[in-house]
C-alpha cells in the first residue's frame, strides 16, 4: 500500500542547452499534431506521431462508404493566416473552393428565413476528401516510419533507462502494451479533456492542466444519408435548390449535400449534424435512436421523403470549441511537455494549423 504522503513522479529536468537534433513524441494526428510534426521534421528534429485512429485527420475526416465519402467532421475551411496559405500553396490541386454562397437560413420548419450574403472569404475544401490534406502532410512521417497509428498514449513517465528523457506506454486495439522511450519532448495534440486526463493519469503537467482548466468544448452527432436513386436521366437531385445551409432546427444545426463538393462523385449524399444541445442532451444515445430523430429531423427540414439505402451516425465527443484556452499553444519548459490543438484558439481549422506550427516554432 502507497504511504499517502508519497509525492508524484518527479518530471525529468529537461536541459534548454541541449544541443543538435532533439527526439519528439507528438500525440495526436489532426491537423495540429501533424502541422507541428512536419515542422518539427524539417527543422532537422526526430519526430515520432502517436494516433490512436486508423488514419491521420483528426476532425478533418472522411467516411468512405460504397457511395462514396462523407466529410463528417470539418465541412469546409478559410484561410486569414499568411502561413497557412503558404503551406497551401506548395499543395497545388489539393484544395479547392466549395461554391458556399449557396448556403441558407432556416426555420424550423425548413423554410428559408434568408440567404447568406456571398462570403468575403473563398470555402474551401480538400479534395477527394477533407481528410486528404492532412493525410498528404503526413506522408513523410508514414514514410519514415514515424507515424503509428492505432496505438494509443496511455501514460507519460520518466525514462527508466535515459535522465531527463520521457518514455511513452501505450495499447494496440488487441491490447498489446509497448513502450517507447527516449524523448525530450512530448506534444499533446489531442481534445483538451483528453489531454487533461493524459497528465494527470501520469502525474504530470499540473500547471498545463490548470491552463485547460476553462476550456469547453461541445460534442456533436452527425448523420450521413445517401441516396442514389436520384442518378437517374430526369433528375439531377433530390430536394431543395440550396447546397448547404445552417438550421434553427431543434436537433440540427448544419446540413450540406456532399455532392455538390468538388471532386465528389455524383451520388447524392448529405451530412447532417445536429445542434449542440441536443447532442450534449442525446450524448449517450444509442447510434439507431440517434438516426431515427435526425433522419426525422431531415425530412422535416429538406422535404426529401425517400428513404435512403445508406444511413448512419457518428458521435464526436469534443467537436467544437465554446470556450478556447486563449492562447496559440501551452509549454512547460521545464518538463518540456507541450500542448496544442484547435481548442487553444478557436474551433476552426486554420486554429488548429497555427497552434501545431507556433508550438513547433518554440520548440525549434
Amino acid at each position: 500500500m502507497k504511504n499517502k504522503s508519497e509525492k508524484p513522479p518527479a518530471a525529468p529536468a529537461v536541459s534548454s542547452q541541449r544541443q543538435g537534433p532533439r527526439h519528439i513524441a507528438v500525440i495526436g494526428a489532426g491537423i495540429a499534431g501533424i502541422a507541428c510534426a512536419r515542422t518539427l521534421m524539417q527543422a532537422g528534429h526526430q519526430v515520432m506521431v502517436f494516433e490512436k485512429s486508423r488514419g491521420a485527420g483528426g476532425r478533418m475526416s472522411t467516411r468512405t462508404t460504397e457511395f462514396g465519402g462523407f466529410d463528417h467532421g470539418a465541412q469546409y475551411f478559410t484561410v486569414r493566416d499568411s502561413r497557412f496559405e503558404k503551406a497551401l500553396s506548395i499543395t497545388p490541386g489539393l484544395v479547392r473552393p466549395w461554391s458556399a454562397n449557396t448556403v441558407r437560413i432556416l426555420d424550423e420548419l425548413g423554410r428559408v428565413v434568408a440567404a447568406s450574403p456571398p462570403p468575403k472569404e473563398a470555402h474551401w475544401v480538400a479534395t477527394p476528401g477533407m481528410n486528404a490534406l492532412v493525410r498528404h502532410w503526413a506522408e513523410p512521417l508514414a514514410d519514415a516510419g514515424r507515424l503509428m497509428l492505432q496505438t494509443t498514449v496511455v501514460k507519460l513517465e520518466a525514462d527508466k533507462l535515459h535522465a531527463g528523457r520521457w518514455q511513452l506506454q501505450t495499447e494496440a486495439p488487441g491490447g498489446e502494451a509497448r513502450v517507447f522511450p527516449g524523448f525530450d519532448n512530448v506534444v499533446l495534440a489531442v481534445p483538451s479533456v483528453q489531454a487533461r486526463a493524459l497528465l494527470i493519469t501520469s502525474q504530470q503537467g499540473a500547471g498545463l492542466v490548470e491552463a485547460m482548466a476553462h476550456v469547453d468544448v461541445a460534442p456533436c452527432w452527425t448523420l450521413m444519408l445517401a441516396f442514389p436513386q436520384a442518378l437517374q436521366p430526369n433528375l439531377s437531385h433530390l430536394g431543395p435548390h440550396w447546397n448547404a445551409a445552417r438550421s434553427t432546427h431543434h436537433r440540427v444545426a448544419w446540413l450540406s449535400r456532399e455532392s455538390s463538393k468538388p471532386g465528389r462523385n455524383a451520388i447524392e449524399r448529405w451530412t447532417v449534424q445536429a445542434s449542440p444541445d441536443w447532442s450534449q442532451r442525446h450524448l449517450e444515445d444509442d447510434a439507431e435512436r440517434v438516426t431515427a430523430k435526425l433522419l426525422k429531423a431531415f425530412t422535416e427540414i429538406t422535404g426529401i421523403r425517400a428513404q435512403p439505402p445508406y444511413a448512419s451516425v457518428h458521435r464526436w465527443r469534443y467537436a467544437q470549441t465554446t470556450e478556447p484556452m486563449g492562447k496559440s499553444h501551452a509549454l512547460d519548459a521545464a518538463s518540456g511537455i507541450g500542448l496544442c490543438g484547435d481548442w487553444c484558439l478557436g474551433h476552426r481549422v486554420e486554429n488548429g494549423f497555427v497552434s501545431g506550427l507556433e508550438m513547433a516554432l518554440a520548440l525549434a
